[in-house]
């Protein structure tokens, strides 16, 4: 059976044109497709289009259930594709390492030469030859046979003491050494190379720094997507880096008034020079002239010109030195020298540059754009001897003219020395401090780069179309209509405003969601380590997040912001939805989760420092967070982080995440291999880690350890009420004998919902369904109802509102209008922060009273607000039709 996909632009219009390809992810329902062979692209005229496939996941029945799509540059790209099953006229796909590809006659192709020394890859329009070792990224990049750009390297600098007091400061050079190089895909619509490795001194032994750097290329391609992560393993208390960035050789040939410098500054706005610049003089070399320097055209023969000028050109000076400087999200600065040693000449500033810049001359030019410039700021862009033989273009994603960066802890413990002295701090300022534990060796930072490879130079308005795609890069997506229809991620449904009390509900996630979006903006949550991420809680009084106070300040995906994010775009399709997931998906992903030393694998509870907390844990770095990211868009970085933690049930054995108030050592035996995992959030994360990694792998120790642990907890007499059991490190399974009960409200938002919903549907298991219904049942049930069925009421009832989804999920699967009206009633009793008028509804506070005009709503936490839309979107999918008895498309 065809089985036919239609595939649109994120931000509904095409791009301009194409200039790196695309590529998206999508899923089918189970069962429909074989394999990712079967898959065909055509646009919207119904043409084929070269496409690369690959598996991303398969169903528990082996057929595919996501796969990544690849397309290639293109001038004019299709307004919509469509991807089916059915070949029809298209030959036969042609398999090739990394994805399969639908061939289509003509059509350029991506293609990979290995030798010992070195990898070179040709999009057909450019080539790239990358060397396996040693300290550049690339050797050469060329275009049309020229070379536009050379030796691409990595350098930073580290910064020792910061000069406070009597204290001195050296500053060190460190260049990036490349000390493996895999090629992950190779064509023939999309080639994927990374390289590994590490900073190494220019002048002693020391190395830091761990990097991954991928290059992404297209068939057709002139430009190259970069994707940089490094990992910070300094020492925080005496290491201070000074600069990071990425350093390309630019050779130049032309005369110096047949150089050009574009930079980018904000709305759209460039700076247009060229290196010898020849209008504005007091004589004037001829209109023709002017507008070709201006154009970045090839100027005339000197013999045009007017004399007046010709013969004094070595009397007008050529600017060697440019530096755009942003160092914060509200205003850049841009300023030339002639020469090192020479002042400083301003040119102008302004607010929020794109974050590209170009040089170039009659032979070709090499351009780069930085994703999220000023929102990751403190960046740096530099063009260094730009009259000379040889040009340097830096990017600098930490510009060495910032302060350099500090992450010592921001405390010196307050005298926090035992567990109950910590408890008493966590009664007071709910930050979980512990000495030694707010270290940030092992968290991480992801930049994304395009490289651009210039026949010329450009037009104007082409840079402009670059850089717009270099800062927001074009991106397919499916409708949520058929990612609905596809039957993953769980229980959600598309937006329906179809009745009053549906469209009332809608309203109110839509303004959840600006109201972020407009604090994300208006409190500057912007910067290396923080964009992405947003505030715990509000402090009315202050009329400011409470940035400043241990547990309530960053809020590191504290009750799943994440999953609400994520399922907002799923059921709407929004673009700025999209991108605000995205943003937190790469700070959660990153920055919050550890990715090496003693800590690898778990994610940091909230704090005044993304790393500050003592609570490391897995509800903080659960790949239920990161997967939906992943699956759409066959993010490799992505799939890294999740590849990370397949062994995180290890981490149980070095960090007992109880081991502050655990009652009872006997449920925590790591001498024996014997560990007490929570069945909520504990075991969530690991079962998330498990499922994804079986649905991408196959692998059969994680698809044993999510069935086993299923069995053992149906099997247990409480099931999900237990709270925690014993679990055999080796095994993989929990000892099924614990006869206990404890009930956290906290077990069941941190993933726990969506994950055992997709369980259930995914591996039937009948002992398994019963103990999370059972669950889902009795959490809101009365206390008489919970006594009768379990001998006890159930103690740690919180969180109605959040809820009353597990009651939905009970009625929807039980068909029982009684809980659906429970389920509904809970929602409109709980959630005492945003059930009433007043916390949809937005004041004004003005200056003096705050720094600048901002929006206030009342009693506002992102705990609240990240569980208030699970509740509905859940709820509405599950029992909308109970929903003020209206009748609806769920009932």
């Amino acid at each position: 059976m065809t089985q036919h996909a239609q595939i649109t632009w994120l931000d509904d219009e095409p791009p301009a044109g194409l200039s790196s390809g695309t590529t998206w992810g999508m899923p089918f329902p189970r069962g429909t497709v074989r394999g990712p062979e079967e898959l065909a692209v055509f646009d919207a005229t119904g043409e084929a289009v070269n496409a690369q496939t690959w598996p991303l996941a398969t169903w528990p029945d082996g057929s595919l259930k996501w796969a990544g799509v690849a397309v290639g540059a293109s001038d004019k790209p299709s307004a919509a594709y469509r991807v089916t099953t059915d070949n029809g006229t298209v030959h036969p796909p042609e398999e090739h390492d990394g994805g399969r590809a639908a061939a289509v006659e003509h059509s350029p192709e991506v293609t990979v030469t290995e030798t010992d020394e070195a990898v070179t890859v040709s999009t057909g329009t450019l080539e790239m030859v990358l060397p396996r070792s040693g300290p550049t990224l690339f050797s050469t990049l060329t275009r049309e046979g020229s070379v536009v750009a050379k030796d691409g390297r990595l350098v930073s600098l580290l910064q020792t003491g910061l000069g406070e007091g009597a204290g001195s400061t050296t500053r060190e050079g460190f260049t990036g050494q490349v000390t493996s190089l895999t090629v992950e895909q190779r064509g023939p619509v999309r080639a994927v190379v990374r390289l590994e490795g590490r900073h190494r001194a220019d002048r002693s032994e020391r190395e830091w720094l761990p990097f991954t750097v991928r290059f992404y290329f297209y068939a057709g391609a002139r430009s190259i997507r970069m994707m940089h992560s490094f990992i910070w393993d300094g020492e925080a208390d005496k290491d201070f880096l000074a600069g990071l960035g990425v350093q390309f050789s630019v050779p130049l040939e032309s005369e110096m008034h047949d150089r050009h410098v574009r930079i980018a500054g904000a709305d759209g706005g460039f700076l247009v020079e060229a290196v010898r610049g020849l209008t504005g003089l007091r004589r004037d070399p001829g209109e023709p002239i002017r507008q070709a320097q201006i154009a970045g055209e090839p100027t005339p023969p000197l013999s045009e010109w007017s004399p007046l000028v010709s013969e004094r050109l070595h009397l007008i000076p050529s600017w060697n030195d440019y530096t755009l400087t942003q160092l914060s999200a509200d205003g850049f600065e841009l300023r030339k020298r002639t020469a090192p040693g020479r002042g400083w000449v301003g040119i102008s500033g302004g607010t929020r540059s794109s974050g590209f810049c170009s040089l170039s001359d009659l032979r070709g030019g090499f351009g780069i754009g930085v994703r999220d410039f000023w929102q990751s700021h403190p960046g740096q862009l530099d063009i260094r001897g730009a009259a000379t033989s040889e040009a340097t273009m830096t990017a600098w994603l930490y510009s060495p003219e910032a302060q350099p960066m500090d992450l010592r802890f921001y405390h010196d413990g307050l005298g926090q020395d035992t567990f109950e002295e910590q408890l008493e701090g966590l009664e007071i300022t709910y930050e979980d401090y512990e000495p030694g534990f707010g270290n940030p060796t092992g968290i991480a930072r992801t930049h994304e780069l395009t490289l651009f490879a210039y026949q010329a130079t450009p037009s104007t308005e082409s840079l402009a179309a670059d850089a717009l795609s270099a800062s927001t890069p074009p991106l397919l997506q499916p409708s949520p209509q058929y990612l609905h229809a596809a039957g993953v991620f769980g229980d959600w449904s598309p937006v329906d405003r179809s009745t009053p009390a549906r469209a009332e509900l809608e309203d109110k996630l839509d303004f959840l969601f600006d109201f972020y979006q407009g604090q994300t903006e208006q409190r500057h949550w912007y910067g290396f380590w923080n964009y992405g991420d947003v505030m715990h809680t509000y402090d009315s009084d202050r009329h400011v997040w409470r940035y400043d106070v241990g547990g309530y300040a960053w809020d590191n995906s504290e009750l799943s912001p994440d999953l609400w994010l994520w399922y907002t775009y799923l059921r709407s399709g929004r673009a700025d939805v999209f991108r605000f997931a995205e943003a937190m998906t790469r700070h959660t992903g990153e920055v919050d989760v550890y990715h090496l030393g003693p800590w690898r694998g778990l994610g940091s509870r909230h704090n005044v420092q993304h790393w500050g907390c003592s609570a490391k844990q897995l509800r903080i770095s659960t790949p239920a967070y990161r997967r939906f990211y992943y699956y759409l868009t066959a993010d490799e970085r992505t799939g890294d982080l999740l590849t990370e933690l397949v062994d995180s049930d290890q981490n149980f054995l070095g960090l007992d995440p109880v081991r502050k108030v655990r009652p009872d050592a006997d449920t925590y035996r790591p001498d024996r291999g014997a560990l007490g995992v929570g069945l909520g959030t504990d075991w969530s994360s690991l079962a998330a880690t498990w499922l994804t990694d079986w649905e991408r792998t196959g692998n059969p120790r994680s698809r044993d350890r999510l069935l086993g642990t299923m069995a053992d907890i149906g099997a247990l007499k409480y099931g999900f009420l237990t709270g925690e059991a014993l679990y055999d490190l080796d095994q993989g399974r929990f000892d099924a004998g614990r006869e206990a009960i404890s009930v956290s409200h906290l077990s069941a938002v941190f993933g726990l919902v969506e994950i055992c919903s997709e369980l259930i549907s995914l591996v039937p298991d009948a002992s398994f369904e019963k103990a999370w219904l059972q669950y889902c049942r009795l959490f809101l049930a009365s206390p008489e109802e919970q006594a009768a069925e379990v001998g006890q009421p159930l103690a740690g009832i919180y969180l109605t509102q959040a809820h009353s989804r597990l009651t939905a999920y009970a009625a929807a699967r039980l068909g029982s209008p009684d809980l659906a009206e429970l389920a509904w009633e809970s929602f409109a009793q709980g959630g005492e922060n945003l059930n009433h008028a007043e916390a949809f509804t937005l004041k004004k506070i003005l200056p003096p009273h705050v720094l600048q005009p901002v929006d206030e709503a009342p009693t506002v936490s992102t705990n609240d607000t990240a569980q208030f839309g699970l509740a509905v979107i859940q709820n509405l999918a599950l029992v909308g039709g109970a929903l003020h008895g209206e009748e609806g498309p769920a009932s």
